[in-house]
């Protein structure tokens, strides 16, 4: 390949240059060996023509990667995997939740609260040492999705009037703050705002190193949705098992019993989950 720039067409149909250095952190981050990240660079080169889109570089990469280290390539797939988690917005309140209970809070998923004014439905309610906070998942299957300004002025003003109710009841506990969680990003606007009323946010990659990626990698809690040693369609009957991540399926390998394998799909899928958790 000569040193045409050639233009990349991302998600959001912005247009950018594209960039080897760009695509080899992003397979790095994955934990794929130097060796590995140079042959799939090498490899994508000369397929690349202006215009194309930046989903059909991710799937080369992931192609070619995943014949090289599948735990690397499910690494390496994790926010397509968090939108394969949909249509319904559960299963991230699952992840969520999960998340929460590995920083130390006891979680409910799905919680009815009486308001000040009205009734809310809470996605996620989570404790710790005496005080509460009420969490609600902004789960979009729309890559290009942001959520702006509006949604944590909404999530906000139903948060105080919950607070009001839950403060003003007796309860023992501190109903303290609001959460903001979604799969996608943050408008600067909505990110301003939020910080000005103390409303906590989590998107893909803020707070910044403290993003729902580097969280998921911190924690392994990884979908069964990154898994590459099944199809979407076993992804599928699995979570219809409320199998929601790889964590929930090495503890019940029993769960695999059910998609009639044999006794060798069986291993190689334990195998990688295994690997994937760093059991």
């Amino acid at each position: 390949m000569d040193d045409k720039v050639v233009v990349v067409k991302k998600i959001s149909g912005d247009l950018e240059p594209f960039s080897i250095q760009k695509l080899s952190r992003s397979l790095q981050n994955s934990g794929a060996t130097s060796q590995d990240i140079e042959k799939i660079v090498e490899a994508i080169q000369p397929e690349l023509f202006d215009g194309i889109s930046s989903n059909l570089i991710y799937r080369k990469a992931f192609q070619l990667l995943k014949k090289y280290n599948r735990v690397s390539a499910s690494k390496y797939s994790l926010k397509r995997a968090i939108f394969d988690l949909g249509p319904t917005g559960f299963p991230f309140e699952r992840l969520i939740s999960a998340l929460l209970k590995q920083k130390g809070y006891k979680t409910k998923i799905g919680q009815t609260l009486q308001g000040d004014c009205i009734t809310h439905e809470i996605d996620v309610l989570a404790e710790k040492d005496g005080n509460v906070y009420t969490v609600e998942c902004k789960f979009h299957t729309d890559p290009s999705a942001v959520s702006n300004v509006r949604i944590p002025l909404y999530i906000n003003s139903r948060f105080l009037d919950v607070q009001k109710g839950w403060n003003n009841s007796g309860k023992k506990t501190h109903l303290k703050q609001g959460w903001l969680a979604t799969n996608t990003r943050f408008t600067k606007d909505a990110i301003d705002y939020a910080n000005c009323v103390n409303l906590t946010l989590l998107s893909w990659d803020y707070p910044p190193n403290n993003g729902l990626k580097s969280n998921v990698d911190k924690y392994g809690l990884y979908p069964i949705t990154t898994l590459t040693s099944l199809t979407k369609k076993e992804k599928i009957q699995l979570m219809e098992k409320d199998i929601i991540l790889v964590k929930e399926l090495s503890k019940n390998p029993d769960s695999l019993n059910h998609l009639d394998f044999s006794e060798k799909q069986k291993a190689l899928v334990l195998a990688e989950v295994h690997k994937l958790c760093n059991f």
